[in-house]
């Protein structure tokens, strides 16, 4: 049975938005795009990066399959994170039609519990969420993310979207792993603790 994995790159304040490059998210008059940039070598050289071979399939929410599928498909082979997303299986939740040109994509169109775990019954490794905070927001109410992967790094951005909203009652997680980057970035690995 596959685990269902959220990674998220986040300020200390929990900042979710813009990670990647200036202009990748501007919503909601945010102006400190790329601010992840500077720490990323020293994420690559932790072992917190390292899920890529445990990953056999991706999900993603519609903004965030939108954004990589414009980039990921057009990046060459020998980046291993090219190579990994363009060759793995990939699964969107969107409530409108989208054009699936990213090579092994499909919508999950059915009630998303039962999709999910249909996903999850099938082979072995983990289903990886990449940003897609709306999605990764619904799943933690719906108690079917197994665990967060958060890099967490030493900025605070002071606005910006933000991982984690209100829940309807306190989630419990259990710290399974932890790692300090060489730029001070942390990659805490943590189980999300079932309700009895």
């Amino acid at each position: 049975m596959r685990r269902l994995i959220a990674v998220e790159f986040l300020s200390l304040d929990g900042v979710m938005q813009g990670l990647g490059s200036p202009d990748e998210d501007r919503e909601g008059g945010f102006e400190h795009g790329g601010w992840g940039a500077p720490y990323a070598e020293a994420i690559h050289a932790s072992r917190g990066a390292d899920g890529l071979s445990e990953t056999t399939a991706y999900l993603f929410g519609r903004k965030t399959y939108e954004k990589m599928a414009a980039f990921w498909p057009h990046v060459p082979d020998d980046n291993p994170m090219a190579a990994h997303l363009n060759a793995t299986e990939k699964n969107v939740v969107a409530s409108a039609p989208l054009a699936f040109d990213w090579h092994g994509t499909r919508a999950l169109t059915g009630e998303l519990d039962q999709e999910l775990q249909a996903l999850k019954n099938v082979g072995e490794g983990n289903i990886t969420i990449l940003g897609s905070g709306v999605l990764v927001r619904s799943l933690m109410q719906a108690e079917m993310i197994d665990t967060l992967r958060l890099f967490i790094h030493p900025l605070i951005l002071g606005s910006g979207k933000r991982l984690f909203g209100d829940l309807p009652v306190p989630q419990n997680l259990t710290l399974v792993d932890s790692e300090t980057t060489s730029m001070g970035t942390l990659v805490l690995s943590y189980d999300v603790v079932r309700k009895p």
